[in-house]
């Protein structure tokens, strides 16, 4: 039985800074941040995203400085998207599946230059396609199940023999995680993890993503075919359940803020790691309430970060990671 007041106060343990930190339930470190990163092609070149403010794409020279910045200040990993020239976009996103595609190229330049920081790389034809969706349509706009996996398992293995560390197939196709796992089993990528985009709910938060990997107004249609429908929480926790058993390493939600009930029954009902991703429009909404005096942006940063760990997550993948980590004093 508890104490009742006043010989219990729960005020106690707030009064002083270090009685704060020594009763915290939850700790945030930059141990817990992922950082995503858009790559353009180009020597010198910094491109900034106006929808993103703060966020940038980087040509390699610039994506190397940021993966040695991301080892000084204790961020582990870095998620790389890239924004594929219009030249080289088609119908079948071809260029997914090129060795010496952007993205390849850009983890070999991180491995060069930081060895020590993860590379995360997404599994997904959207940045290829000149449609704009993330696999083969057919002639009735409907993405090709079945079709889209194959090419999604070559893609995976050409980012695998780049050196990625981690693979996370972004698609919401039926049946990639398992057929991606098969794949890099018999080339012998026995060690290369998935972080599965397991809940991906067809998102209003997406749009400044969008028009970083140069995506926008290409979109025929929606994502909704694929993507999940933001009404349903049982029907999250079969999409982990299916990718668990296919042999995903960790599991993602996407979005991150909206769906912390859906992180919290992922963690509780299955007790792996699962990742959050605080999504274009969530980081966008944290800028612009800064930029118009409505809340102080270090707070409002460290405040939501931190509200994904109490969730259960394991880990974040967020645009505010560099800004974070300094804010904790890496």
């Amino acid at each position: 039985m508890t104490a009742s007041y006043p010989a219990l106060r729960l005020r106690r343990t707030r009064v002083a800074p270090w009685s704060r930190r020594m009763v915290a339930e939850n700790v945030l470190t930059p141990a817990d941040l992922i950082w995503p990163l858009f790559i353009t092609e180009g020597q010198g070149v910094e491109e900034p995203i106006s929808t993103l403010p703060g966020v940038s794409r980087w040509s390699l020279d610039g994506i190397a400085a940021r993966a040695r910045e991301a080892r000084d200040l204790g961020i582990p990993c870095i998620a790389l998207f890239p924004n594929t020239p219009q030249h080289l976009r088609t119908p079948d996103g071809r260029e997914a599946l090129n060795p010496d595609n952007l993205i390849c190229r850009a983890v070999k330049a991180i491995k060069d230059a930081a060895p020590e920081v993860g590379v995360l790389t997404d599994v997904a034809l959207d940045p290829y396609t000149e449609h704009g969706h993330d696999g083969l349509v057919d002639e009735r706009g409907y993405v090709l199940n079945d079709a889209t996996s194959e090419l999604l398992v070559q893609q995976a293995l050409v980012q695998a023999e780049a050196g990625a560390d981690i693979i996370a197939p972004s698609d919401m196709m039926d049946g990639r995680v398992g057929a991606i796992r098969t794949a890099l089993e018999a080339t012998g990528h026995h060690n290369v993890q998935i972080m599965a985009y397991a809940a991906k709910y067809a998102s209003a938060f997406y749009g400044p993503f969008r028009d970083a990997v140069g995506s926008r107004g290409r979109l025929k249609g929606d994502k909704r075919g694929y993507q999940m429908d933001h009404a349903n929480a049982e029907e999250a926790l079969r999409e982990v359940a299916l990718d668990l058993a296919e042999g995903a390493d960790t599991v993602m939600v996407k979005p991150g803020l909206p769906y912390l009930d859906i992180i919290r029954r992922v963690k509780e009902r299955f007790e792996v790691p699962v990742f959050a991703y605080q999504v274009s429009g969530e980081y966008a909404m944290i800028e612009a309430a800064a930029a118009a005096g409505m809340g102080d942006r270090d707070a409002l940063v460290m405040e939501t970060l931190l509200s994904f760990k109490r969730a259960g997550c394991s880990g974040v993948l967020t645009y505010h990671a560099a800004h974070a980590a300094r804010l904790m004093g890496a």
